[in-house]
């Protein structure tokens, strides 16, 4: 599997939509990939999960953890196809924090798994919270990198997607001028 192939996932599933969106980071785009469209397909979601799993192959990894709500089907195979654990993140009060009898032990080997990434947040917490609670974080594993190439992380970043789709802050969105609705699909 490559990227092209995983391209084609994604168009097959409908997870690639056009129209005027906001993003969570606050962004506008008149692209979306709407990961839980992709996600919907156990099949297509083993997939493109085993794919991004094979890329950290070897590094003894003992969990991973994603960020709630997006990550956690990403997470759930990714770490299927590593063979080990899977535990996510709850949001609480802007935070993320971990809850219900999750833990991580000091030393404890984690990759971090989410669906998209944009300006690389969310992502940054989690890496934050791992390592607040000593564990190891050797990697980040990304369904689709919309960054541009921006999200940085200090650990291996690898995406099964690179996806150069134009954003907008909202006061420069032609889209706003021209009176075009504004679509949230990631708060649905």
């Amino acid at each position: 599997m490559n990227e092209k192939d995983v391209e084609q996932i994604c168009r097959d599933s409908g997870a690639l939509l056009t129209g005027h969106f906001q993003l969570r980071s606050g962004m506008h785009s008149d692209h979306f990939f709407q990961a839980a469209l992709l996600l919907q397909y156990p099949d297509k979601a083993e997939q493109v999960c085993r794919f991004l799993a094979g890329k950290f192959a070897g590094m003894q990894i003992e969990s991973v953890i994603s960020p709630a709500v997006g990550g956690l089907i990403v997470g759930q195979e990714v770490a299927r196809a590593l063979g080990c654990r899977a535990i996510f993140a709850d949001k609480e009060d802007g935070e993320l924090i971990l809850k219900r009898g999750f833990s991580i032990r000091p030393g404890e080997k984690v990759l971090v798994a989410e669906d998209v990434v944009t300006k690389g947040g969310r992502v940054q917490q989690t890496i934050d919270l791992v390592r607040a609670k000593g564990g190891e974080v050797v990697g980040v594993a990304v369904v689709v990198d919309r960054s541009g190439g921006n999200a940085a992380f200090d650990v291996p970043f690898f995406s099964a997607l690179k996806l150069t789709l134009p954003t907008w802050d909202p006061a420069e969105c032609a889209l706003c001028k021209a009176g075009v609705p504004v679509d949230r699909p990631g708060s649905k």
